[in-house]
């Protein structure tokens, strides 16, 4: 992607490169799943959505297989099912990059991991870049090309996951004494206690 003068454009031209997956999703008012991922064709709208938008969203909503919710109400959906709308909307958007803000915080097990698979098929597949900020290390770990590990609102360090979580730097930043092992050639973190602790 060319380099992108941020300061020099408008929202609209921003959110036709960049897509913001949110922490949660909540909605004040009744809207349907598809008119949810709808509103993320609105880069990209003049006055009304045509054919071309539709099938978009269509097409979309395939991709992530939810397109048996496409008539719900998006609020009787479960976290996971509306973490994936979310996605969806963000992908309608048809940006180069997607910022995810804890995609995976509020979900089961499962869901962290299904959401988690969809967005790295989604890197591969559409060839673009996803920024996510995640606090479960594992998660990062295992999806993660790149990890940048943030102390105090600062880049403490950033690399491959296997030089970046180590028992030292974690301890360093998190105050937590861990085992890594090593799963599938990706280290894989065991917490163990606080730094501090007598135990």
């Amino acid at each position: 992607m060319a380099k992108l003068k941020i300061k020099k454009m408008s929202r609209i031209e921003i959110a036709r490169h960049m897509g913001y997956v949110p922490q949660g999703s909540t909605h004040v008012f009744p809207a349907t799943v598809f008119d949810t991922v709808l509103m993320g064709r609105r880069p990209h709208l003049r006055w009304h959505s045509n054919e071309q938008d539709v099938e978009k969203v269509e097409e979309i909503l395939k991709l992530l297989g939810i397109e048996r919710f496409a008539m719900r109400d998006f609020n009787e959906l479960s976290g996971g099912q509306q973490q994936k709308v979310a996605i969806a909307r963000a992908l309608a958007q048809e940006a180069d990059v997607l910022l995810l803000d804890e995609p995976t915080s509020n979900l089961d097990i499962k869901h962290q991991l299904e959401v988690m698979e969809i967005i790295r098929n989604l890197v591969r597949q559409k060839e673009i870049s996803a920024v996510m900020a995640i606090h479960d290390l594992n998660l990062a770990s295992r999806y993660a090309d790149r990890v940048v590990m943030m102390n105090g609102g600062e880049i403490f360090d950033a690399g491959d996951a296997a030089s970046v979580l180590t028992p030292e730097k974690i301890k360093q930043v998190y105050d937590v004494e861990v085992e890594v092992n090593n799963h599938g050639g990706r280290p894989y973190i065991v917490p163990i206690r606080p730094a501090n602790s007598s135990e």
